[in-house]
């Protein structure tokens, strides 16, 4: 049998901010509803009933000296330093965010892009190679994982050796908080060094799927004014449509995995973990259990798939990245990925756009 490219994981680094919000920390906000008038429910009774929807008790928040591109150079460099791979060898540097590097405080609220945040993640880990191409990926919260796919073409072709994928976002600085939905973001990067083998039986990326809807789900997430009209209109915020991006994510997401899984020949039951974007935890679930409906498959969800929202919150294109090194690292109890296992990573955000990969372990 003769051998192929096939894009493995060499390296994987994370950066988790050090700042704990919990959910208590919400009880002095004043939140409004879509019409600006003041939501009259006790503090208690909306975090007791958020919690028990999304799982999430605490959150990360980035230190007010930091933007995306420090903390996304700093999960670069721990990738880099645990492998001892040489930063100079990196054909391409993908970074997946979607705002930029916002500042504290509102100063400069808008998408500070230019340099991109890629070149500024080049100049922080001070490569000098010109054939390391940087590059910013806006995709949502699918970014990262678009990245692995725009990784595994660059490598598969040959004309890359090593890619770097970051994901990275400071969700904390374009939440609205008079909002409820703002308790569901939260900051932090991850980065993945992809690496080309050659091999005769498949590993690595095996298989990848992605799909755009825009026809009717163009605004389940968009940038609007706060909700409080009380505030400076000039600014924007992260806005949601929660009701109608977790219908679309229940009846797209699940088919979507499984017609991955199906591409890379393989079936539910020969893969070991499905790791999915930290949105909310009752959202993945219910994926999880139509997923298993679609394999008439009967399995514990719990060791299936591994979740860190509980205490990390959603930070979107972060997300996978850490949720990745975590396990790798075993940082997340009753979590390990071993040789030959088969992983499917997914992901759902705003577009609306939906994305897939399987994965062999080595």
């Amino acid at each position: 049998m003769s051998e192929e490219i096939y894009s493995t994981i060499a390296a994987t680094g994370s950066y988790i901010p050090e700042r704990i919000v919990r959910n208590e920390d919400f009880l002095t906000n004043t939140f409004y509803d879509k019409a600006g008038k003041v939501i009259q429910t006790e503090g208690h009774e909306i975090i007791e009933k958020f919690e028990k929807i999304t799982n999430i008790a605490e959150r990360r928040y980035i230190g007010e000296n930091y933007v995306t591109s420090d903390m996304a150079s700093i999960a670069a460099e721990r990738a880099l330093t645990s492998s001892g791979i040489d930063s100079e060898s990196l054909d391409y540097i993908i970074v997946a965010h979607n705002f930029g590097d916002v500042k504290a405080n509102g100063d400069g609220k808008g998408a500070d892009i230019v340099p991109s945040l890629a070149a500024r993640v080049k100049n922080k880990l001070g490569i000098k190679n010109p054939g390391t191409v940087a590059y910013d990926l806006i995709f949502g919260c699918p970014g990262w994982l678009q990245g692995v796919i725009q990784a595994n073409y660059y490598i598969k072709s040959g004309d890359a050796k090593r890619v770097m994928v970051i994901g990275a976002e400071t969700l904390s600085r374009v939440s609205d908080k008079s909002d409820r939905d703002c308790m569901l973001y939260s900051d932090g990067a991850g980065a993945t060094i992809f690496e080309g083998k050659r091999s005769s039986d498949p590993i690595g990326i095996l298989s990848h799927l992605t799909r755009t809807d825009t026809y009717g789900y163009l605004d389940l997430l968009s940038m609007d004014r706060s909700y409080d009209p009380n505030h400076n209109s000039a600014d924007i915020f992260l806005k949601m449509n929660g009701r109608k991006l977790y219908e679309y994510a229940l009846n797209h997401v699940p088919q979507s995995v499984k017609n991955c899984i199906e591409k890379a020949r393989l079936t539910l039951g020969r893969i070991s973990k499905v790791l999915i974007h930290q949105a909310n935890e009752k959202m993945n679930e219910a994926i999880l259990q139509r997923l298993f409906k679609l394999f008439d498959f009967d399995r514990s969800y719990s060791s299936v798939m591994p979740m860190t929202i509980n205490k990390l919150g959603n930070n979107s294109v972060a997300s996978l990245p850490i949720l990745l090194d975590m396990i790798l690292n075993n940082k997340l109890a009753d979590h390990i990925i071993s040789p030959l296992d088969n992983i499917v990573f997914a992901s759902v955000g705003a577009g609306m756009n939906i994305n897939a990969v399987t994965y062999r372990a080595i």
